[in-house]
């Protein structure tokens, strides 16, 4: 089986931080910008939360998770470690 290439948990973080911190700060409370704001740091939190669940799964069946940094990275696979 090829490895799973799956994204960095980096990019879930940078994005939840810009839109927390900087996102957060530039939207004016009780503004339905600032609803949708939520909704989006909300699907973000839950699309970590269901790659790690693909990570476990992976990882019972003794698949290969290769970590992406970027579309343009060599393609060097990385075991899941518990």
């Amino acid at each position: 089986m090829q490895p799973i290439p799956l994204p960095s948990y980096v990019h879930y973080e940078l994005l939840l931080q810009l839109l927390e911190r900087q996102t957060a700060i530039a939207i004016e409370p009780g503004s339905p910008q600032r609803a949708q704001l939520q909704e989006l740091i909300i699907t973000l939190r839950k699309a970590m939360a269901q790659q790690k669940q693909l990570e476990e799964s992976c990882q019972r069946a003794n698949q290969t998770i290769d970590y992406r940094w970027s579309l343009n990275e060599d393609r060097r696979p990385t075991s899941i470690s518990s």
